[in-house]
């Protein structure tokens, strides 16, 4: 069975910084593009970074020059780095990723969530 687990989240004040992971497990060929989105109480879910399959990264406006998408090809691992957070950053951050399955198929998978909680 394939999957995104997520995990990093946590409480953190203010200015301060947290590192998401998300690993894909599984009977899977490789990674496609992939994305952090969030969700925060009461909004729509957004994307916040992705990164294309060739690498590209890309940045919601809010978070631009805070965070980071970055992936580890040998291990399946997305990371997102978040620094200087704001207590507008509070959310659940959810993993994205096309992932190309034996047999020439690519299918997308979302991870359970992981909450992110900035506050004093």
């Amino acid at each position: 069975q394939v999957q995104l687990v997520e995990s990093g989240g946590g409480l953190v004040q203010p200015g301060g910084s947290l590192r998401l992971s998300c690993v894909a497990s599984g009977n899977f060929r490789g990674m496609g593009a992939v994305g952090w989105y969030r969700q925060a109480p009461g909004k729509q879910r957004e994307l916040v970074a992705s990164l294309s399959s060739s690498g590209s990264p890309s940045y919601a406006e809010s978070v631009k020059g805070r965070f980071t998408i970055s992936r580890n090809y040998n291990n399946n691992t997305v990371y997102l780095q978040m620094n200087s957070l704001e207590p507008e950053d509070t959310a659940v951050y959810y993993c994205n990723s096309w992932l190309h399955l034996p047999g020439g198929a690519t299918q997308n998978y979302w991870g359970q969530g992981t909450q992110v909680l900035i506050s004093s």
